[in-house]
């Protein structure tokens, strides 16, 4: 074996137990809730053509994990191949391989693994989970669609211990119109410039708009647009108050406000306009979301996403799609960083069943299968100990209950709620403990504030 230091990987986050607990029960509150309304699961491939990958923009070709077989020889002719960095452009490969076998429009949420190569630092990693929902149509997809979303993802975080939070949004017709309407012709670099005002702030944003050929005048002009935000249209007057007029402007200003009003209907104050947010990424071509914690300003987005049109074609038909993701791993990380969250045991046994001597544990085994065919996790202590010990390490794991077999008056079993120190009388067939204790749940943590209201 090698005696080699062994260290962590950056980006590369591990949870411990409990805190995987936390993750999973994050996962199944979101996959829950998707499929209330109606969305299908699906998995994908973790690997897509690099050319396929890179072409999603600018710094895209930069994030990809490109994969190698150590043993391919000099010259072979193999697919070169990466990591996916989000799960929409290998879903968008998925609906044109399957369209034939698809219903449309298609509703799908995918919960699996994604990998980029950027710096790690707070709140980002190199490998993370996301949960996904999409809506996919062919030909045509409804506007209404780009209100659903976000309404969908409301419902899910209100099943979580969240801080307060917003879904930012925009459109990414408002601002190409504007820019356009400015004399910028390159108005999907003057985009990727102002995506970065949370990373380089105003100065740094205005000195390459003008190293990219703006006039100061239009350098301005494209930071007081991404100033603009409302929680209702009133974000409308403010744009027009610029005096750019353009067509594409004003198709994209009446899609926002009808996202805007539709859901402030049903959950007023969590979804805001938000010229400022433009999503990097090419493929979006119309409304836009990032999910951010009102009380971590400096935190990246736990969630985005938007509309594309154009990512899934068969040169026939075209498949246009909305999605918004909710980023598990960062979420999570943020979540239990701050003291937000906890679990209620950092095991999902429920009970574990003590043995007196080795000759008793085949009587254990049946106990413990018995407690498991009525859905109680339940193991076999590891050793024929003191039961004085048996108990300490029930503790040590978080079990609430310890098992005795044939410890009772006239030899039945008994059980022990080790917290409280009551023993009584149980048979395997028929006891069942508390619902608080039948599954490790998530807790409030000790930094957890008041709820977020609508």
């Amino acid at each position: 074996m090698s005696t080699r230091k062994i260290a962590p990987l950056s980006g590369f986050p591990e949870f411990l137990p409990g805190d995987r607990l936390v993750e999973l029960q994050v996962i199944d509150a979101l996959r829950t809730t998707f499929e209330l309304h109606g969305f299908s699961s699906v998995e994908t491939r973790a690997v897509e053509p690099i050319e396929r990958l890179s072409d999603q923009g600018e710094d895209a070709d930069k994030e990809i994990y490109a994969l190698t077989r150590l043993g391919a020889a000099e010259g072979d002719d193999e697919a070169r191949l990466g990591l996916h960095f989000d799960l929409t452009v290998p879903f968008a490969r998925y609906v044109l391989e399957n369209a034939g076998r698809l219903t449309f429009p298609f509703r799908r949420y995918q919960i699996q693994r994604a990998w980029r190569g950027e710096r790690p630092q707070d709140g980002r990693f190199r490998e993370f989970t996301q949960a996904d929902i999409d809506v996919v149509a062919a030909s045509e997809l409804p506007l209404h669609y780009e209100s659903e979303l976000p309404l969908v993802v409301m419902d899910a975080l209100a099943e979580l211990p969240m801080p307060p939070y917003a879904i930012h949004t925009s459109n990414r017709k408002i601002a190409e119109g504007f820019y356009a309407g400015l004399g910028l012709t390159d108005t999907v670099g003057v985009l990727r410039i102002v995506d970065k005002l949370d990373k380089i702030g105003t100065d740094g944003v205005r000195a390459r708009l003008l190293d990219f050929g703006a006039t100061p005048e239009q350098a301005d002009a494209c930071l007081a647009l991404a100033e603009i935000r409302s929680a209702d249209a009133s974000f409308v007057d403010a744009v027009r108050s610029l005096g750019v007029a353009n067509e594409t402007l004003e198709e994209g200003l009446a899609e926002l406000a009808a996202v805007v009003t539709t859901c402030a209907r049903s959950r007023p104050g969590i979804l805001i306009a938000d010229l400022r947010i433009a999503r990097g990424l090419d493929y979006y071509t119309g409304t836009v979301y990032e999910i951010l914690l009102s009380d971590y300003p400096d935190y990246p987005a736990v969630g985005s996403g938007g509309r594309y049109d154009r990512l899934a074609s068969d040169g026939r038909t075209s498949y246009p799609g909305i999605g918004l993701s909710v980023g598990v791993t960062r979420l999570v990380a943020k979540l239990l960083a701050e003291g937000l969250v906890g679990i209620s045991r950092p095991t999902p046994t429920c009970v574990l069943v003590a043995v007196a001597d080795e000759a008793a544990r085949a009587d254990a085994l049946v106990v413990a299968s018995k407690l498991r065919a009525r859905g109680i996790a339940a193991e076999v202590s590891p050793s024929a100990d003191k039961f004085g010990r048996q108990i300490r390490y029930a503790d040590r794991r978080g079990i609430p209950f310890v098992w005795f077999p044939g410890a009772g008056p006239d030899g039945g079993d008994q059980v022990k709620d080790i917290r409280s120190g009551d023993q009584v009388d149980a048979g395997a067939a028929n006891w069942r403990p508390p619902d608080a204790d039948l599954v490790p749940v998530l807790v409030p943590g000790p930094g957890t504030a008041e709820p977020q209201t609508t």
